[in-house]
């Protein structure tokens, strides 16, 4: 599993001109891509690391001030544009098999006591945010 973490002063997601997700100040918006041999139990480490990640202020994490997050599913992380001009997707899990996977993140999370706010699996998603610093990581688990 492959996430992008970027500390953020609020963010939201937005489906068919409706905000589906949003966080209000200091927290993380995770765009999360899985790929095919992903598991529950890595699932369940990405959540650990996101909730325990010291990337807030003064080197704080989630957990330490109760922070929110704001996951988004992201395929397109695992695009592949070395050769030609078109990125090809095929590290990329499919749907049914992402799909489930992410929301073990996002049950991880909140099993850990993590408000989380969430995108559409599958949609057409505005994402808006305000990335604080800027900073943004890449975690992989």
């Amino acid at each position: 599993m492959r996430a992008v973490v970027q500390r953020v002063n609020g963010a939201s997601v937005v489906v068919d001109g409706r905000t589906v997700g949003e966080i209000v100040g200091e927290g993380l918006c995770v765009l999360v891509g899985v790929t095919h041999d992903d598991t529950p139990e890595k699932a369940a480490q990405l959540a650990r690391k996101l909730w325990s990640v010291r990337i807030l202020a003064d080197e704080k994490s989630c957990s330490d001030v109760g922070a929110p997050l704001l996951v988004i599913s992201q395929f397109t992380l695992y695009g592949d544009a070395r050769k030609g001009r078109r990125p090809t997707w095929n590290a990329a899990a499919p749907g049914a098999v992402a799909e489930p996977l992410v929301d073990e993140v996002v049950a991880g999370l909140r099993g850990l006591g993590a408000q989380v706010e969430t995108g559409v699996f599958g949609a057409d998603m505005k994402v808006s945010l305000v990335n604080d610093g800027p900073f943004t990581v890449v975690v992989e688990v």
